[in-house]
């Protein structure tokens, strides 16, 4: 394999994790979830948590049409930088969530990114890198809507009920 293919199948499958047997997207989501843990907790996490999301996002567009070639399948299941992207927009906010809300942006994004309701499954009919992208990026959407409206909840319930 030539150099330039090892770089990109390394990128393409988040540095091999998605060459890892069973559910090659949960491993690559995986991925996400400790790049995130290794993002700074303060205010500096939104710039960089959004960085990393568009620069993998980015790396899906330039890389998907290659590795449709070099795995002979659209959307082959071991190219999972568009996993390592949607769990970054899942677990999004001001500050980088603790553990157990990033336990909960994980679950709901496997869950969307799995099932693709709402017409999610539709995005994966565009060609290409962004085809292969942008069901993952909607996938993360919804997580990040329902995992926050889920921490707005626990929060008013907390300080003595919804208001």
């Amino acid at each position: 394999m030539r150099a330039r293919d090892a770089i990109r199948l390394a990128a393409a499958t988040a540095g091999g994790a998605g060459l890892l047997p069973l559910g090659p997207g949960t491993w690559g989501s995986l991925v996400g979830l400790g790049a995130i843990a290794l993002l700074p907790s303060d205010g500096r996490y939104l710039p960089w948590a959004l960085g990393l999301a568009v620069a993998a996002s980015l790396g899906c567009v330039a890389l998907g049409r290659w590795a449709e070639a070099h795995f002979a399948r659209k959307d082959p299941p071991a190219f999972v930088l568009d996993e390592v992207a949607g769990m970054l927009v899942a677990a999004l906010g001001t500050e980088r969530p603790p553990l157990h809300w990033c336990a909960v942006a994980f679950v709901l994004f496997r869950y969307f990114d799995i099932r693709k309701p709402a017409g999610i499954a539709r995005l994966q009919r565009v060609r290409g890198g962004l085809g292969i992208l942008l069901d993952d990026l909607a996938a993360g959407a919804a997580a990040l809507a329902i995992g926050q409206g889920c921490r707005a909840l626990a929060r008013a319930f907390a300080h003595g009920g919804a208001a």
